[in-house]
């Protein structure tokens, strides 16, 4: 990898990061009941609403990223090889992944908490149909509905690159609705409130790392902390806009001038993290589930002693996030050296592209 995206891969790093942290807090922390220490509560309690207050710093710029990435293919590509590389190569692993996560968290379900009651429809993993799972894939009720979001807005940004500004307008009006009047499809929220971001890299994310690269945050120091300020308000009146934007450039902003400062080594952790992106987003979820089953009810039945409880409260995202990590990337390694990586991109006899010549 060139030297010059090391920075941009270091940022997916992060965010997968985040991503693990996410599903870890949200899968364990709510459901815990019988905590024996007044402290064990309290730091559940601070991880919860860490994690909410971590939204606007997690996906925007993740799809900002992902949006700049790929900008070369809205303008310069044929439909036909975009087809495959952009749109096949993602749906590939959707659905395959898909499946898995369904039949996993069907059968963790059953072995380690058969007497829980699941939500059938507001998550794909957990239909009890094909039919059920074919609906929630459809309206992005799945855990991969980052994948899914890709698909849509690559299709629709290749589609509606002529009338940039007006659609930008209409899906930040879109981004802000959203939270006012949602989907019943909660997904399909996300994929809503987000394609504003990956919009903006994908049509205008030359323009806008450039003036990021030459921003001199001394010089409109106060300027960023009124608006940040304004955001933050707007951000607790269902807001998150402004305040998503601000960390897009902020974050790429720490992260350009420490490449500058300091010598990136392409082996560091979140390049490395960042290389590997997709194995880590579709394993980390079946790991989660399996975490979580096994570790509320050992929590909520009191088997473990004070000091361990308290231990694993408050370091259990990071562990989670160690496990996945390193699982994500053992998996990987072992799809590309005996399966030709057929668990993360399609296999060349189904390519588009083959199939045509």
């Amino acid at each position: 990898m060139k030297q010059k995206a090391l920075w941009i891969n270091q940022i997916k790093g992060l965010c997968i990061c985040l991503v693990v942290i996410y599903h870890s807090v949200i899968t364990f922390y709510p459901h815990l009941s019988g905590l024996q220490h007044p402290l064990s509560g309290l730091l559940a309690k601070c991880w919860v609403y860490f994690n909410l207050y971590l939204a606007p710093f997690r996906m925007p710029v993740f799809f900002f990223i992902s949006g700049f990435l790929i900008r070369r293919y809205i303008d310069e590509v044929d439909w036909r090889t975009s087809l495959d590389k952009r749109i096949w190569s993602i749906v590939w692993v959707l659905a395959l992944w898909g499946i898995l996560q369904w039949q996993a968290l069907t059968h963790l379900n059953a072995w380690l908490a058969p007497e829980r009651e699941l939500a059938t429809s507001s998550n794909a993993a957990y239909a009890d149909s094909v039919s059920g799972f074919i609906l929630g894939m459809l309206t992005a009720s799945t855990s991969l509905w980052y994948l899914y979001a890709l698909v849509v807005y690559f299709t629709l940004c290749k589609l509606l690159s002529r009338w940039k500004l007006p659609v930008l307008g209409l899906l930040a009006l879109a981004s802000i609705a959203i939270n006012f009047l949602p989907l019943p499809w909660w997904g399909m929220n996300s994929v809503v409130r987000n394609m504003i971001y990956y919009s903006l890299g994908a049509w205008y994310g030359a323009q806008l790392m450039a003036w990021m690269k030459g921003l001199e945050i001394g010089r409109v120091w106060l300027a960023l902390v009124a608006f940040g300020a304004v955001s933050v308000v707007l951000w607790f009146a269902n807001v998150p806009l402004p305040l998503s934007l601000l960390s897009i450039v902020l974050i790429m902003k720490l992260f350009y001038s420490v490449e500058q400062r300091y010598a990136v080594h392409p082996g560091n952790l979140l390049n490395v993290v960042g290389s590997n992106t997709i194995a880590i987003y579709t394993t980390h979820r079946i790991l989660i589930e399996a975490f979580s089953l096994f570790l509320i009810g050992e929590m909520n039945a009191a088997y473990w002693p004070v000091w361990a409880e308290l231990t694993l409260i408050l370091v259990y995202p990071f562990a989670s996030l160690l496990v996945c990590t390193l699982v994500g990337l053992g998996i990987r390694k072992i799809s590309t050296s005996l399966f030709g990586d057929l668990f993360f991109s399609p296999p060349a006899t189904l390519s588009p592209s083959t199939a045509t010549r």
